[in-house]
């Protein structure tokens, strides 16, 4: 390409300043970090959602639905394992009534059991007043009619995890895809410009 080809294109492009590219970079990344800290908040906001319905054992499914949804279409929005020890969504309150709930059924059946072994062993020992006679049949009695204690609740059924994209289509992820362009476009005109000027003198 000779000189007069060269001196041609950089009257057709030299009107596209270098900095255009740099000044739409920076506005696009100061964008970006706004809209990335936008995107946290509102999952902060929709996990206390969560923790308040855990908490105030009202319907879990919607708020989770709605935490899981957002954080696996928004960047920097991470719920996962890879950031903590123990996953970061945990039921909690949940959990707790659930394990209760059990123990309680438990005790119960296990208070019936007793009032049957008291009443099956004083129709067996009328004569018996001290009712010291009594207490070896009680407990073959519980022993022999004792049901096995349920099996425990899976603690992990009430934990979760959500991972977010490395990139979204929201107002973050095309802030950052034209901050990445024009960060490019500005070494790349910059350099160009710069190779033209040379081989113009």
């Amino acid at each position: 390409m000779n000189k007069r080809h060269l001196h041609h294109l950089w009257t057709k492009v030299r009107w596209i300043k270098p900095w255009y590219f740099l000044v739409l970079a920076i506005i696009s990344a100061v964008i970006c970090v706004f809209a990335l800290r936008a995107n946290n908040q509102h999952m902060i906001q929709l996990r206390d959602e969560v923790y308040k319905a855990d908490q105030d054992n009202t319907d879990l499914q919607k708020p989770l639905q709605a935490l899981q949804a957002y954080v696996t279409t928004h960047m920097n929005t991470d719920l996962n394992t890879k950031n903590s020890v123990y996953p970061p969504v945990q039921l909690k309150y949940t959990y707790d009534r659930l394990v209760k709930a059990r123990m309680d059924t438990l005790a119960q059946a296990n208070a019936g059991l007793y009032n049957e072994a008291q009443t099956h062993c004083e129709a067996q020992n009328q004569t018996d007043v001290s009712g010291r006679n009594r207490i070896p049949c009680i407990e073959q009695y519980v022993q022999s009619h004792t049901t096995q204690a349920p099996a425990t609740i899976p603690d992990a059924l009430y934990k979760f995890s959500f991972v977010s994209p490395r990139w979204s289509p929201d107002v973050a992820g095309w802030s950052m895809a034209i901050a990445i362009l024009s960060g490019a476009l500005f070494i790349i005109t910059f350099i160009a410009s710069r190779i033209v000027r040379r081989l113009n003198r």
